[in-house]
Protein backbone atom coordinates (compact mmCIF):
# COMPACT_ATOMS: atom_id res chain seq x y z
CA UNK A 1 0.00 0.00 0.00
CA UNK A 2 1.25 3.12 -1.08
CA UNK A 3 2.47 5.58 1.70
CA UNK A 4 -0.74 8.34 1.89
CA UNK A 5 -0.37 12.10 2.51
CA UNK A 6 -2.60 13.85 5.66
CA UNK A 7 -2.59 17.27 6.72
CA UNK A 8 -4.62 17.48 9.90
CA UNK A 9 -5.43 21.09 11.33
CA UNK A 10 -5.74 21.07 14.99
CA UNK A 11 -7.95 24.09 15.99
CA UNK A 12 -10.85 24.95 18.83
CA UNK A 13 -14.59 25.63 18.01
CA UNK A 14 -13.93 28.49 20.56
CA UNK A 15 -10.98 29.76 18.01
CA UNK A 16 -12.68 32.64 15.43
CA UNK A 17 -9.55 32.36 13.37
CA UNK A 18 -10.38 28.86 12.91
CA UNK A 19 -13.71 28.80 12.04
CA UNK A 20 -12.76 31.32 9.55
CA UNK A 21 -10.07 28.83 8.30
CA UNK A 22 -12.23 25.93 8.08
CA UNK A 23 -13.44 27.00 4.83
CA UNK A 24 -9.81 27.26 3.57
CA UNK A 25 -9.01 24.09 4.65
CA UNK A 26 -12.04 21.86 3.17
CA UNK A 27 -11.45 24.40 -0.41
CA UNK A 28 -7.68 23.27 -0.37
CA UNK A 29 -8.52 19.91 0.78
CA UNK A 30 -10.78 19.74 -2.45
CA UNK A 31 -7.78 20.93 -4.81
CA UNK A 32 -5.67 17.84 -3.28
CA UNK A 33 -7.87 15.01 -3.78
CA UNK A 34 -4.98 12.29 -3.46
CA UNK A 35 -4.25 14.09 0.02
CA UNK A 36 -6.30 13.16 3.11
CA UNK A 37 -6.97 16.40 5.28
CA UNK A 38 -8.62 16.02 8.58
CA UNK A 39 -10.32 17.98 11.30
CA UNK A 40 -8.99 18.20 15.41
CA UNK A 41 -10.42 20.05 17.80
CA UNK A 42 -7.97 20.15 20.27
CA UNK A 43 -9.88 20.47 22.85
CA UNK A 44 -12.47 17.44 21.86
CA UNK A 45 -9.45 15.40 21.72
CA UNK A 46 -7.71 16.46 24.56
CA UNK A 47 -6.40 12.74 25.64
CA UNK A 48 -5.61 12.09 21.95
CA UNK A 49 -3.08 15.22 21.90
CA UNK A 50 -1.35 13.92 25.41
CA UNK A 51 1.32 16.57 26.61
CA UNK A 52 0.82 18.59 23.22
CA UNK A 53 -0.12 21.75 23.30
CA UNK A 54 -1.30 23.59 20.53
CA UNK A 55 -0.54 27.31 21.49
CA UNK A 56 -1.15 28.96 18.09
CA UNK A 57 -3.93 28.52 15.83
CA UNK A 58 -4.27 27.23 13.26
CA UNK A 59 -1.58 24.07 13.82
CA UNK A 60 -0.89 22.02 11.05
CA UNK A 61 0.73 18.10 11.16
CA UNK A 62 1.69 17.33 7.76
CA UNK A 63 2.53 13.39 7.69
CA UNK A 64 4.17 11.37 5.02
CA UNK A 65 2.98 7.97 5.70
CA UNK A 66 4.78 7.04 9.33
CA UNK A 67 6.91 10.30 9.07
CA UNK A 68 5.50 14.19 10.43
CA UNK A 69 7.21 16.35 7.86
CA UNK A 70 5.41 19.26 9.43
CA UNK A 71 3.97 20.20 12.83
CA UNK A 72 3.31 23.61 13.46
CA UNK A 73 1.58 26.86 13.74
CA UNK A 74 0.75 28.23 9.95
CA UNK A 75 -0.65 31.88 8.83
CA UNK A 76 -4.63 30.99 8.17
CA UNK A 77 -4.04 32.06 4.48
CA UNK A 78 -4.34 29.40 1.94
CA UNK A 79 -1.79 30.21 0.15
CA UNK A 80 0.72 29.69 2.84
CA UNK A 81 -0.12 25.47 2.92
CA UNK A 82 -0.77 25.62 -0.48
CA UNK A 83 2.88 26.27 -0.98
CA UNK A 84 4.15 24.42 1.86
CA UNK A 85 2.43 21.47 0.51
CA UNK A 86 3.53 21.78 -2.63
CA UNK A 87 6.96 21.99 -1.74
CA UNK A 88 6.85 18.89 0.60
CA UNK A 89 5.08 16.30 -2.00
CA UNK A 90 7.92 17.60 -4.00
CA UNK A 91 10.13 16.58 -1.35
CA UNK A 92 8.71 12.83 -0.77
CA UNK A 93 12.04 10.96 -0.11
CA UNK A 94 13.79 13.29 1.06
CA UNK A 95 15.25 11.92 4.53
CA UNK A 96 13.16 13.06 7.82
CA UNK A 97 14.91 13.48 11.31
CA UNK A 98 13.47 11.40 13.75
CA UNK A 99 11.15 13.35 16.67
CA UNK A 100 9.87 10.68 18.90
CA UNK A 101 7.32 12.66 20.45
CA UNK A 102 6.04 14.26 16.99
CA UNK A 103 6.14 10.69 15.71
CA UNK A 104 3.99 9.30 19.09
CA UNK A 105 1.34 11.82 18.39
CA UNK A 106 1.14 11.24 14.66
CA UNK A 107 0.38 7.71 15.20
CA UNK A 108 -2.21 8.26 17.73
CA UNK A 109 -4.05 10.50 15.71
CA UNK A 110 -3.63 8.24 12.67
CA UNK A 111 -5.16 5.93 14.69
CA UNK A 112 -7.90 8.11 15.98
CA UNK A 113 -9.46 8.82 12.11
CA UNK A 114 -10.80 5.18 10.44
CA UNK A 115 -9.36 3.92 7.22
CA UNK A 116 -11.64 5.76 4.20
CA UNK A 117 -11.69 5.45 0.87
CA UNK A 118 -9.67 7.99 -1.04
CA UNK A 119 -11.85 10.16 -4.30
CA UNK A 120 -9.42 7.99 -6.47
CA UNK A 121 -10.88 4.45 -4.88
CA UNK A 122 -7.57 3.54 -2.89
CA UNK A 123 -7.95 3.27 0.41
CA UNK A 124 -6.30 5.79 3.05
CA UNK A 125 -3.92 4.39 5.48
Amino acid sequence: MPSQWWVVCLCADWCGVCREYRPVFEALAARHPGVRFEWLDVEDEADLLGDFDAETFPTLLVAHGSAVRFLGPLLPQAGVLERMLENLLGQAGAPMAADAAQAALWMRIQASFPASALPDGRIAE
